[in-house]
């Protein structure tokens, strides 16, 4: 007989406390081994995908609206006072409800790979944004190196909308690691390199996307085989990062699926 939901009522519980840890510290999930998927849209993707959570956590007043909505797969169901749930989250919108799921095993670099390449990004929207394209266009791999924001973080998780879950995300790797994946490098620069839309971008590759404000590293800056500049009519002095791998991750798979 499957047990119901357990209720937390009081802020000074043990569990309150390590999921609020959980939802608000980026890094909280490697020391945890666990994940917090904050709302509705986020939590149903995971569930199409394959997820399956080791915890459901739902505001009371969202419980009993929705409990005959959800699948047994959702794992232990917890219950928490609508006040406490909003100190939980760290939305501005709290989301009502979350799951918690194991911190994925970690993956090893594959070679050959259309690969994106995140060096030293601190932006978790800006990160989040990059998944959802590197999925979107056909990449996917994506090697987080030191310094950048970490992936499974509750905010990048959220941004990214479900494109965790289709994608393998290698962190905390060196600059020279990313030799081993025997592709040609291929970065943006203001002032090197023929425009985006007239290059002829090789398949499979890597694109390095870098730095909010200083752009790629040096490091990487010495390893990418071609540049390539985006063409800006506007005048604007530089794009968005996530913007900018938007339009990089679009051309090369234009490339792919339009005529050679």
């Amino acid at each position: 007989m499957t047990s119901g939901p357990q209720h937390i009522q009081s802020r000074d519980n043990a569990l309150l406390k390590d999921l609020r840890r959980l939802a608000h510290d980026n890094a909280a999930y490697r020391k945890q081994g666990r994940v917090w998927l904050e709302g509705d849209h986020l939590c149903r993707a995971g569930l199409e995908r394959g997820l399956e959570p080791a915890m459901a956590v739902f505001q009371a007043s969202c419980w009993a609206a929705t409990s005959a909505q959800w699948p047994a797969a959702i794992g232990k169901v917890v219950v928490i006072d609508d006040v406490l749930f909003e100190g939980i989250s760290s939305l501005e919108s709290p989301g009502k409800m979350a799951f918690v799921m194991p911190l994925p095993p970690a993956a090893a670099l594959q070679p050959g790979v259309p690969t994106v390449i995140l060096d030293g990004l601190q932006d978790a929207g800006n990160v989040g944004a990059i998944l959802r394209s590197a999925g979107a266009f056909g990449f996917k791999q994506v090697l987080a190196l030191r310094g950048t924001v970490a992936l499974w973080g509750p905010k990048v998780l959220r941004a990214g909308m479900g494109a965790h879950f289709g994608l393998q995300l290698v962190e905390s790797l060196e600059a020279t690691a990313t030799d081993a994946l025997q592709l040609p490098l291929l970065a943006t620069s203001s002032h090197q390199g023929g425009y985006l839309h007239q290059a002829q971008l090789p398949w499979p590759c890597a694109w390095i996307f870098g730095h909010e404000g200083q752009g790629v590293g040096p490091a990487m800056g010495e390893r990418a085989t071609q540049f390539v500049r985006i063409v800006q009519p506007g005048g604007e002095e530089s794009l968005n990062v996530g913007a900018a791998a938007a339009i990089c991750l679009h051309a090369s798979a234009a490339q792919v699926a339009g005529p050679r």
